[in-house]
């Protein structure tokens, strides 16, 4: 909450992963299945933009950490549609899922780790 530094190196990196899942559901082929997982996941990633930016603006500690475990949620929620794009085989460029995916994990694991330390 207070290294401004890191506060904006995460705001942006969560706000990249937003905008290449935006870039990322062009890719998917033109069927009701992959427009329901696409849409979903669209849902779930650029709510861990929005929902990053909101939590540095927070006004309490207890705000911040009711934020972020919102992100957590929703990076999570977004390996799971990843995954289920991967296990479909509904893309042929394998490694954008994958590198996608290590994002989503890694940002999960990121704001979980800032979520316990702030709960304390």
């Amino acid at each position: 909450m207070e290294n401004l530094k890191l506060n904006e190196d995460l705001k942006a990196r969560s706000k990249r992963f937003s905008l290449d899942i935006f870039r990322f559901y062009d890719l998917l082929p033109k069927t009701e299945q992959s427009r329901i997982i696409g849409k979903q996941l669209i849902r779930c990633a650029s709510s861990v933009g929005a929902n990053t930016r909101s939590a540095f603006r927070g006004r309490s500690t207890k705000e911040f950490v009711a934020k972020l475990g919102i992100v957590v949620e929703e990076a999570d929620e977004s390996c799971f549609w990843l995954e289920l794009v991967d296990e479909l085989s509904l893309v042929k460029d394998n490694d954008k899922v994958k590198r996608l995916l290590k994002e989503a994990e890694e940002l999960t694991a990121i704001f979980n780790s800032i979520k316990y330390k702030y709960k304390k």
